[in-house]
């Protein structure tokens, strides 16, 4: 287990989220007796699903926990608040016999920041709901305040779907100026549930 090392995924300091005792104490019993793992995990903006992993070790960092893992042997990493159920197996989990977890976490951590998929986003937002984007940035690379008191910022995200949940997620609270693609997107979102709801004739 590795708490609180030096890089963080997403370079912030995160509210402490509850996990139930349950989830913890199955997933560290796989973790420690070296067990195949089965979670039932709601991965952002996706259907939960049950999937089998071999966990290699577990990683706090600023009151979020993670679980480090390998899925079909390509790596994976599991945040513990998104795991709605947890099932530890009889099998052996397929790893190394001896892990360096700071390493590992180091890697992912790196591989996380860097992705080719990243996106940068500028966005005029509501003050009061600021920490509600940074919270879930990657990073803010701007700040400014506009002349009427919202803030202009320019942050980036882990991928295109994550700047489209995020911004859907403020609503009326905050504009994307930019990129366009991300506005068509979220126009388009926003016509589709007008249409849904529309009063009938």
């Amino acid at each position: 287990m590795l708490i609180d090392p030096e890089t963080d995924l997403l370079a912030r300091r995160p509210v402490a989220e509850e996990v139930p005792d349950t989830i913890v104490a199955e997933v560290r019993r796989a973790v420690f007796a070296g067990h195949k793992l089965r979670i039932h995990y709601a991965a952002v903006d996706r259907t939960p699903a049950w999937r089998t992993v071999d966990p290699i070790g577990l990683v706090t960092v600023r009151g979020q926990g993670y679980l480090l893992a390998t899925r079909s042997g390509a790596d994976r990493t599991y945040r513990l608040s998104r795991v709605l159920a947890a099932e530890e197996l009889a099998e052996p989990a397929q790893r190394p016999d001896r892990v360096d977890l700071d390493r590992a976490w180091q890697e992912r951590s790196t591989r996380f920041r860097t992705g080719g998929d990243q996106v940068t986003v500028l966005v005029r937002m509501d003050p009061a709901r600021r920490e509600d984007l940074v919270g879930t940035a990657l990073a803010v690379l701007a700040e400014e305040a506009d002349a009427d008191g919202r803030l202009r910022l320019e942050v980036t995200f882990q991928d295109p779907r994550h700047a489209e949940w995020a911004l859907w997620h403020l609503g009326t609270d905050a504009e994307a100026l930019a990129p366009q693609w991300l506005r068509t997107a979220l126009r388009d979102r926003a016509a589709a549930i007008a249409t849904r709801y529309q009063m009938p004739s």
